[in-house]
This record gives C-alpha cells, sequence and structure tokens, in this order.
C-alpha cells in the first residue's frame, strides 16, 4: 500500500488490464483475466496474473482473440476470489488502464460484487496519448508501442502483458510531460488534467505548469 505522498505522483501506480467475456457488465459479461503491474518511482516491482472462471463457458470469439479457452478456464477461481486478491494487490495506489472507461466498469461490476471499491484515482494511457502523442497512425496499444520504440516481446490481447506493455507506454509519456513541462516528477492530478484537455490545449497547459512550479535543479 503507498503512502499518501507517492500517491500524488503519476510514476507511482498500478497498471491493469481485463480479458473479459464480452464488452459490457450490464449485459451480463465477466472478467476472465486480469492482469497488473505495479510501479513505483517509475519501475515496475511488483505482477498480478489470475485467470478466473466466469461461470458459463466463453465464445469462440473471445478464445480466439484472447488465446485463453474454456479448457484454461474450467479450474480456475471463481472471479470473486481473484477480485478479492486483486483489490489486496492495488491498496491505495492510484489506477491506470489503455482504454480505462472499459476497464474501470468492469473492476467497478467485479468489485461491486464483492463489496470492494478503490480509494485511489483512475487515469487512461489512451486519452493521454491522443493528446501527446497526435502524430501517431492511432493510439492502439499496438500502435503506440511500436511508434514509441518499445521492445516488445510478447502477445497482445493477455493481460498482463497488455497492463505491462501500457505501463511503458504511460512512463514514456511521463517522461515527455516532465521534459516539457520542466518536472522533476510528474503528479498525477496533472495527467489526469492533460487527459481531458482539448487538444488545442495541452501545450499551454505545459507552459503554465512550468511557470507554477520552481525550475529544475541542473544535474538533480
Amino acid at each position: 500500500m503507498t503512502s499518501s505522498s507517492s500517491n500524488l505522483h503519476a510514476d507511482t501506480v498500478v497498471v491493469l488490464d481485463f480479458e473479459t467475456t464480452g464488452l459490457s457488465p450490464d449485459c451480463g459479461d465477466r472478467a476472465i483475466e486480469i492482469g497488473a503491474v505495479k510501479i513505483v518511482d517509475g519501475k515496475i516491482v511488483e505482477r498480478f496474473q489470475k485467470l478466473m472462471n466466469p461461470g458459463f463457458k466463453i465464445s469462440g470469439f473471445i478464445a480466439e482473440y484472447t488465446g485463453i479457452t474454456n479448457a484454461m478456464l474450467k479450474d480456475a477461481p471463481p472471479c470473486g476470489e481473484v477480485m478479492g486478491e486483486f483489490h489486496e494487490f492495488v491498496g491505495s495506489h492510484n489506477l491506470v488502464a489503455h482504454n480505462a472507461s472499459f476497464d474501470r466498469k468492469f473492476l467497478d461490476a467485479e468489485w461491486s460484487r464483492i463489496s470492494r471499491s478503490y480509494t485511489g484515482k483512475f487515469s487512461c494511457s489512451m486519452l493521454l496519448a491522443r493528446r501527446l502523442i497526435q502524430d501517431a497512425q492511432n493510439h492502439k496499444l499496438e500502435t503506440l508501442v511500436r511508434h514509441l520504440e518499445i521492445p516488445a516481446d510478447g502477445a497482445f490481447h493477455r493481460a498482463l502483458y497488455d497492463a505491462e506493455m501500457a505501463g511503458k507506454v504511460w512512463l514514456a509519456m511521463l517522461e515527455r510531460i516532465a521534459s516539457q513541462a520542466q518536472l522533476v516528477a510528474v503528479p498525477f492530478d496533472f495527467a489526469n488534467k492533460l487527459c481531458k484537455a482539448g487538444k488545442g490545449k495541452v501545450d499551454s497547459l505545459l507552459k503554465a505548469e512550468c511557470g507554477s512550479r520552481p525550475p529544475v535543479r541542473q544535474g538533480a
């Protein structure tokens, strides 16, 4: 569990990813895999990955898309058990996901089933990329990994690998923000503010943030 002071920094977060039976928990869809990396001061310090049995068979499309089969899920623990363990893993960390609106609704739905919630804040690496990396072909995770020349040697659409790649994209963007705004560390709230800003306002926000804080010491 992080301290309240470390929670202020965008480089101390849990980056998560779900694989699911479909697009919406409101339509009865459930999580089938959770993957996450815990990042502290810009370094991955811990990983979490679990398959979970949703209580019904998944479709052939989902099995092909994710590589997760009904046979793999047959003996997996139920969603509630895994999500309880994940709640302990998250602690009070702030959360990040790529296309966070999708992952957040599944997190909210699964945790509500076991009377859990989170105390941190949630941000989206895809929204931040749309503001900071406007020259990318698109803002899918795979595209951004290639665009930023991040080494990749695994298979996308498995939860832990996607979470780790999203974490690396997030950290690369924090480096850009820190450089442009002359920050030693990027506040989580400022990263979130950029996510919600209009694309044309990003430069002015970075300049304003630079002017509102003491300059970075040379050699610091």
